[in-house]
């Protein structure tokens, strides 16, 4: 037996023990990207966070927020006031370069209009490693 057939065998053995480990780790930028945000409509932070790396970065306005525990109090906010009845999202633009993803987008929630936002994410080994946030937000 070969080393190549060896290695194979082997890395056919961890796609067939841990297939959400080989799925998550061989998405693709613009995978991770839509999956974020199909969990963000869903109202799933849970699904948000697993998009996350542990030591993810991610950057507002106004802080700079690292990791799990940090970050999931932000999108806790953010689904409550966007599941509200009348919330209006709509996904202006998607770009995608290898590990970099760019989104703009504008929303009506029942408390604000977001005129614009804009959010750059990097994607490494399926997971989201940094994410920027910008925001043109007026409240109601």
């Amino acid at each position: 037996m070969t080393l190549n057939t060896l290695l194979q065998g082997a890395a056919l053995a961890v796609v067939v023990a841990f297939p959400a480990f080989a799925d998550q780790h061989t998405r693709t930028t613009e995978e991770v990207v839509m999956a974020h945000l199909g969990a963000f409509g869903a109202g799933d932070v849970d699904a948000i966070m697993e998009d996350y790396a542990d030591d993810a970065v991610f950057i507002l306005p106004n802080a700079v927020l690292v990791g799990h525990d940090q970050i999931r109090p932000v999108f806790e906010g953010l689904v409550a006031e966007f599941s509200q009845p009348g919330t209006e999202f709509t996904l202006d633009v998607t770009q995608f370069n290898d590990t970099i993803g760019y989104i703009a987008w504008h929303a009506e929630t029942s408390v604000n209009v977001y005129a614009y936002g804009g959010d750059t994410f990097i994607v490494e080994d399926g997971l989201i490693t940094a994410q920027t946030v910008a925001l043109s937000v007026t409240p109601k």
